[in-house]
């Protein structure tokens, strides 16, 4: 199949405390629904071209910007935990008119697998695909993604030159875009200078270390015994260059998910879709053409 392409159009759906999620859809009315749920701190607009290739293909597909980021509420208790996002997830889900397959990058891979797992009598999900995430991830590249998203959230960037180099050092094996207006998507303008738009709190609300008032968004037996549930199709994508996800990390989810696939992308990092779209997108096509007809 082969659509015509259309661009697609903004709509608003509801998260768990009637918060706000902006989201883009694409393809027919009638399309079997796919979400696309991006990593912390990007937004709807970081899967490249993916929308509208699902959208080709008669898919009805969804790019949707978690709590805290985009144009979706940034909420005033601050929580992103990972049970404010699953339930978001859940949320939008069951808005739907069937359950659609999810596609989710690191922390929204993280919050389908929870919505999924930890909902076993509610039917969630079609299918799963987990970008370049599984319950065991490395903090080598934790604290890296960390420290790349702390290190401009209160001066910003004064150009979108400074943002484009400032990717390309934390992505030096992705060529810098000739073009730079995309970047533009990814930030805010305010007072002349550009900031990355999600909230700032988001790093430095309650997602931080597990206490007693704090829980982290990476709870590994929580996140393993959500996995074991699991009982649709999965496929796991993995940047074959990343620092977040080890193979090792992908091989235990495998024991975890007996039936799941997995797919090493060549040539990409954690950021797995901005990498090598091409390659994502006809992965991803692929996966869903086999398990869902």
């Amino acid at each position: 199949m082969n659509l015509p392409a259309e661009p697609p159009t903004r709509i608003d759906f509801a998260g768990r405390d009637g918060n706000r999620l902006a989201a883009d859809v694409a393809g027919p009315v009638d399309g079997r629904p796919v979400v696309l749920l991006h990593g912390g701190g990007q937004t709807r607009h970081s899967w490249g071209t993916t929308l509208q290739a699902l959208a080709s293909e008669g898919w009805r597909a969804y790019s949707v910007d978690l709590r805290g980021h985009g144009d979706s509420d940034w909420v005033e208790d601050a929580d992103y935990r990972i049970e404010a996002f699953s339930s978001d997830v859940l949320a939008l889900v069951t808005s739907l008119p069937r359950p659609p397959v999810l596609v989710g990058a690191s922390l929204g891979g993280l919050a389908s697998l929870c919505a999924i797992g930890e909902n076993p009598g509610v039917a969630v999900a079609t299918a799963l695909v987990l970008v370049d995430v599984a319950p065991r991830i490395e903090e080598v590249g934790r604290e890296r993604i960390g420290q790349f998203m702390l290190e401009h959230v209160e001066s910003g960037f004064g150009s979108l030159e400074e943002v484009a180099d400032a990717i390309q050092r934390y992505n030096p094996h992705r060529p810098r875009p000739r073009d730079l207006s995309g970047l533009s998507k990814n930030l805010r303008q305010r007072d002349g200078r550009w900031y990355w738009h999600w909230d700032p709190q988001f790093v430095g609300g309650r997602m931080g270390a597990a206490d007693e008032t704090r829980t982290s968004v990476i709870e590994p037996e929580r996140l393993e015994a959500a996995a074991r549930r699991l009982k649709v199709p999965v496929l796991l994508i993995r940047g074959r260059v990343s620092d977040l996800l080890s193979e090792e990390g992908a091989q235990e989810l495998l024991a975890l998910v007996p039936h799941a696939e997995m797919v090493n992308v060549a040539g990409a990092g954690h950021m797995v879709a901005g990498d090598r779209n091409d390659l994502f997108n006809d992965t991803i096509v692929s996966f869903l053409r086999r398990t869902t007809g």
